[in-house]
């Protein structure tokens, strides 16, 4: 796609075109990857900025603060946007390995010598300019952290006896993503409107909370923190009746295996959401919005947490007899 102009159908020709009994096919497969099957990804970005938008106006005129809604739905569509890319990206470069075994490495060259022109056009629109040169940082290192979720995870189900865990890896590292994003998000606001300016010496400088003022004060973001925290177990419940009733996973729910389960749950957001409340005003201590910074770091330490807590379950629970036959069907 140049500019949303379709550019497949200028290289069918490359079907049949041999030079010297060279088959140049491959050379345009990054047309191949942009347009996948003939369909356009640029209206999927553009339904989701609209998505986005619409949610945030519609949640001020009904007197909603958008910190609650639009933070967890901007996730999900992420997420279900990145699988969708990924699903169909990979589908086609498998089908051009089996003709081709240099695909994949023509693709990433392509890419990354388009690099340069991403960066230009960025640091030409004043809004991406800062995201270009402070937003690497937190970025990588919560992918590095997110890695080591997925490293225990891999570990874990590579053992027929915990091969369950995976289904319920996403819930509970979706749940306590989104409610700790949602946390980090509503504190922030709460700085940039109340707060001192970001950076400047603070007269009175905040101490470092204790879990007591973080969850029992009489703050809004205490407040905040306890509702959140109590939409846990309400919330885990619902998931997990609709993985039993869909037969996945440990399809017998035993009193036992909810309990661990709500015990991980809970632990995880309980430290998500004390995290969030030293991080985001030590952040805007020193000058580092927490919208671009707090965000990844507190939902990848989330899916680290939530996995670990979860291998552990899944492990004690083996331990001490807890061993449904069905578990990963």
């Amino acid at each position: 796609m140049i500019g949303g102009f379709n550019i497949k159908p200028l290289f069918l020709s490359a079907e049949i075109i041999m030079i010297g009994g060279f088959n140049i096919k491959p050379l345009f497969l990054s047309a191949e990857i942009i347009m996948i099957g003939g369909f356009n990804i640029k209206p999927l970005f553009l339904s989701a900025g609209i998505i986005m938008i619409g949610v945030i106006i519609a949640a001020r005129k009904v007197g909603i603060n958008p910190d609650n809604v639009a933070t967890p739905i901007a996730a999900s569509l992420g997420d279900l946007i990145t699988l969708s890319l990924l699903a169909g990206i990979s589908t086609g470069l498998y089908k051009e390995l089996e003709f081709n075994d240099y695909a994949n490495p023509l693709v990433c060259a392509v890419f990354v010598a388009m690099t340069p022109l991403w960066v230009l056009i960025a640091r030409r629109i004043p809004s991406t300019r800062e995201v270009l040169y402070s937003g690497w940082e937190p970025v990588i290192i919560a992918m590095a952290i997110s890695s080591v979720g997925g490293l225990i995870l891999d570990k874990t189900v590579s053992n027929p006896n915990f091969a369950g865990m995976a289904v319920f890896t996403p819930v509970i590292n979706g749940v306590g993503g989104n409610l700790v994003a949602v946390q980090a998000s509503r504190i922030s606001t709460y700085l940039h409107m109340n707060g001192i300016p970001m950076g400047e010496p603070d007269p009175n400088p905040r101490k470092c909370p204790t879990p007591c003022t973080s969850f029992f004060g009489s703050h809004v973001n205490s407040r905040s923190a306890r509702v959140l925290f109590l939409l846990v177990a309400p919330g885990h419940l619902v998931f997990l009746y609709t993985i039993n009733s869909m037969q996945g996973g440990h399809t017998t729910l035993t009193s036992t295996f909810i309990a661990f389960y709500m015990a991980a749950a809970l632990l995880q957001v309980l430290i998500l959401l004390y995290l969030a409340d030293w991080m985001v005003h030590w952040m805007w201590s020193r000058g580092m919005n927490p919208d671009n910074f707090s965000i990844p770091y507190l939902t990848a330490l989330g899916d680290l947490l939530g996995t670990g807590f979860l291998a552990l379950c899944f492990h004690v629970l083996w331990l001490i007899g807890d061993r449904d036959t069905d578990v990963g069907d």
